[in-house]
């Protein structure tokens, strides 16, 4: 049997085993064996026994819950309600006015949370009661809150980083450096859309009622120091060396915990429930981890990556086409599989594919996480769009609509970076002169 048929033997089974409603991690564990048992010579209980034990020590991957933990604790806190009220009185004369609050709030705690999920369940329950309340229109306030919650998972410390950084072995701290630019590149691109919304359409925005002065602006702003102090021990401890990002994430958890106490209404209880769901989350990730583990390992045995990297480069694409049509690829297989499973799925596939064609892996690392983040915001599977839903009660497909002109930002985004890749190189490169 030839490669490729061996390939779509594989994939029909974990189709197969998805669409019946099995465990990602399992099915990855199950199709897995079933490679080493059939299409290879190795010994597949033994080679299970070691991935699962080799995989299970990660130190890189211990950042990964504690980040979980840190945005859980903030989803508990005040601090949220606190970003509401610090930002709303700056943003009353811009285009668009509130709606901003939404971008920029989804911008600020993605970079103390790390999670897609979390920033639209935060955000969201913080600002859509009030933005309704105020009359804005339904659909941008949906839209900007799913498409600007995807940031989550670039702008650093970003927990799908880390996954991809384990999984590939790429510096987890560079990755979290390389994906700054572009995440403050689509914050621009968000606000300059709701700007423009706000030019075509005047009549969508409800006139300002509450005038505040530059006095009352600058004590309403001292509600966003806590979580501008948490971002510069987190990404400062980590940019400037002295941290690396499991120790920054401890610190981070550590100074979320202190935060949250300070703000009057954290304790012993919403403790505990945060440190439940970050260990129910982060059980979840591990287990897909350790799947893919197995399945990395057990394409290794069977020699499909490489062959079929080889029969891929047979075609003389350039990495332009290629890029375009993983685009697709990813955008089709997002639609039905969360971000974390797209890359766990994929890597140990996709990637001698692209560095055949000379693509650098750190710069493929933040172009993976845009063409995925645009699978939050795409139905039936999108993360983004289920927590919406659940907040709000609105069907998914509304919500789904209302994201789409972000879908289309995301993908111009990615399509910036690809001609411009000094828009994810520039800082990484900057760390090592």
């Amino acid at each position: 049997m030839s490669d490729p048929t061996i390939f779509l033997v594989l994939l029909a089974l974990l189709l197969t085993l998805l669409a019946g409603g099995l465990w990602v991690a399992v099915s990855l564990s199950v199709m897995a064996l079933t490679a080493l048992t059939f299409f290879s010579n190795a010994p597949a209980g033994q080679v299970l026994a070691t991935t699962l034990w080799a995989n299970s020590h990660s130190w890189p991957l211990a950042a990964l819950p504690l980040f979980i933990l840190m945005g859980e604790i903030l989803l508990r806190s005040r601090l949220s309600d606190d970003m509401f009220s610090g930002l709303a009185p700056w943003l009353g004369r811009l285009p668009g006015r509130l709606l901003h609050v939404n971008v920029l709030g989804c911008a600020i705690f993605a970079a103390v949370s790390g999670s897609s999920a979390a920033t639209a369940a935060t955000i969201g329950r913080m600002s859509m009661p009030e933005l309704t309340k105020r009359g804005y229109p339904e659909k941008l306030i949906l839209g900007t809150l799913a498409g600007s919650a995807t940031l989550g998972l670039l702008i650093p410390p970003s927990i799908i980083m880390i996954v991809y950084g384990v999984a590939t072995e790429q510096s987890i701290a560079r990755l979290f450096i390389a994906g700054i630019l572009p995440g403050l590149m689509l914050v621009s691109m968000f606000g300059g859309y709701v700007m423009l919304q706000a030019w075509l359409h005047p009549e969508l925005i409800p006139a300002e009622t509450e005038h505040t002065t530059l006095s009352q602006k600058f004590t309403a702003s001292k509600r966003l120091i806590p979580v501008m102090l948490l971002i510069v021990g987190v990404i400062g401890t980590i940019y400037t060396g002295v941290a690396s990002p499991t120790d920054a994430a401890a610190v981070g958890v550590v100074l979320s915990v202190l935060l949250a106490l300070a703000s009057g209404n954290f304790g012993w209880n919403q403790f505990i429930d945060a440190l439940l769901a970050a260990t129910k989350t982060s059980c979840m990730i591990a287990f897909i981890l350790f799947g893919a583990a197995v399945l990395s390992i057990a394409m290794g045995f069977t020699g499909i990556p490489r062959n079929l990297a080889t029969w891929i480069s047979g075609f003389d694409l350039s990495p332009f086409a290629l890029l375009a049509v993983l685009t697709l690829f990813f955008i089709v297989l997002g639609c039905f599989l969360d971000g974390i499973s797209v890359v766990v799925l994929t890597t140990s596939i996709i990637l001698p594919m692209v560095e055949a064609v000379g693509i650098d892996p750190l710069w493929f690392g933040i172009y993976l996480v845009i063409v995925v983040e645009m699978s939050q915001i795409t139905p039936p599977v999108g993360f983004n769009l289920f927590v919406i839903q659940g907040l709000t009660g609105i069907d998914i497909l509304r919500v789904a609509r209302a994201a789409f002109p972000f879908f289309g930002l995301l993908l111009l985004g990615a399509v910036l970076i690809t001609v411009f890749p000094q828009i994810v190189t520039f800082l990484p490169d900057l760390m090592l002169r």
